[in-house]
């Protein structure tokens, strides 16, 4: 699990480093000082779980655990400081878990393995054969009027701002809709591999390294010159996707 570390404390920071450090499996991907700073990066680097002050400067934890609840892909949300009485307003914030501080080695270790069962047990799956979504067809304004997208017709959404792209097997259209919510009603046909991008799950066809920039990774899909981004959050579900020997992966 990748792993964000917000405090104000420089000493607080290299504590949680330290102690994260001794448990197999989870990468800190970035620390932050303050809350502004600690939005940026979170948003940046997409992680699974974030360790947050409670208490900090100008943008507190709780504004930041707001903020970041937002987005259409949150991270679980682990709350420490060493105010008690802080405890009810960090659950109103959404938050995962709660560590006192000085944080102990074993509850730190219990909050993560929390947060872990939460993030696989959401984690979206995919379509057997004869399942059907939620919904059937997307709609769409164009200069001629309504366009009406059959579920089975798109190869992917991607998001940009206030518009969503649809790519379907004869063209492209625009939508309103977030990518929340045709992630919700388009599941499980849909995998997520970026916060900008849903992508059908019989259209996947490989995954490749950026040029230049090894760290990332794109999407390749039939149907579509496009390559689509793939988040470091997401790169594991989607390798294991690709290697699944599996007839389940597709909806033929």
């Amino acid at each position: 699990m990748r792993v964000v570390i917000v405090d104000d404390e420089p000493l607080a920071r290299e504590r949680l480093e330290r102690l994260i450090a001794e448990f197999p499996g989870y990468e800190i991907v970035g620390k932050a000082g303050d809350g502004e700073a600690a939005i940026d990066l979170i948003r940046e680097e997409e992680p699974d779980v974030v360790l947050l002050d409670v208490r900090m400067g100008m943008v507190d934890g709780l504004q930041v655990a707001r903020a970041i609840k937002e987005e259409d892909m949150p991270p679980a949300i682990i709350f420490i400081t060493a105010y008690p009485e802080h405890a009810l307003s960090a659950f109103d914030a959404q938050g995962d878990a709660y560590l006192l501080k000085p944080v102990r080695k074993e509850k730190l270790r219990e909050a993560l393995q929390r947060v872990r069962k939460l993030s696989r047990a959401q984690k979206p799956t995919i379509a057997l054969p004869g399942t059907k979504p939620a919904r059937e067809f997307v709609l769409a304004t164009t200069r001629e009027g309504l366009v009406r997208v059959p579920a089975e017709d798109i190869v992917y959404f991607l998001a940009d701002q206030k518009y969503t792209t649809v790519c379907h097997l004869h063209g492209e259209v625009l939508i309103e809709e977030s990518l929340k919510t045709l992630e919700d009603d388009f599941s499980p046909w849909f995998l997520r591999v970026h916060r900008k991008a849903l992508v059908a799950t019989r259209f996947i066809a490989g995954l490749e390294r950026g040029k230049g920039d090894e760290s990332q990774h794109w999407l390749k899909v039939r149907h579509a010159a496009t390559l689509l981004p793939v988040s470091r959050r997401r790169l594991a579900e989607v390798r294991r996707f690709l290697t699944d020997d599996g007839s389940d992966k597709t909806l033929d």
